[in-house]
């Protein structure tokens, strides 16, 4: 079955760390480009890291500096690392398998987790 995993999800103090695992089952984890979403009430989903096949990388404006996403391949897993966390970090963060369009131009889904809750909070 397709499927991803996310975890590590929890509460944490303003200016703490977290770090996101989001592991893969069911497809070729190696072919597909991997981000991080996240959403909070009242809000649309938002783009917050992606990451590449080949490891190129871009961040929302909001987590620049602070987070960083990095993947696996052997452990067809993807993480964000979250430094310095803010209030406004709170939301529902979702792992994205987006197939990569030289890699598989056949029309492969994609594939989301879930959701993982994280909680900034004094």
């Amino acid at each position: 079955q397709v499927q991803l995993v996310e975890s590590g999800g929890t509460l944490e103090q303003p200016g703490g760390s977290l770090r996101l695992p989001c592991t893969a089952s069911g497809i070729v984890f190696r072919l597909y480009d991997m981000a991080w979403y996240r959403q909070s009430p009242g809000k649309q989903r938002e783009l917050v890291a992606r990451i590449t096949v080949d490891n190129n990388t871009n961040y929302a404006d909001s987590v620049k500096g602070r987070f960083t996403i990095s993947r696996d391949d052997a452990k067809n897993t993807v993480y964000l690392q979250m430094n310095s966390l803010k209030l406004e970090d709170t939301a529902v963060y979702y792992c994205n398998a987006d197939p990569n369009e030289l890699l598989l131009p056949y029309g492969a889904l994609e594939v989301w987790g879930q959701g993982t809750l994280v909680t900034v909070s004094s």
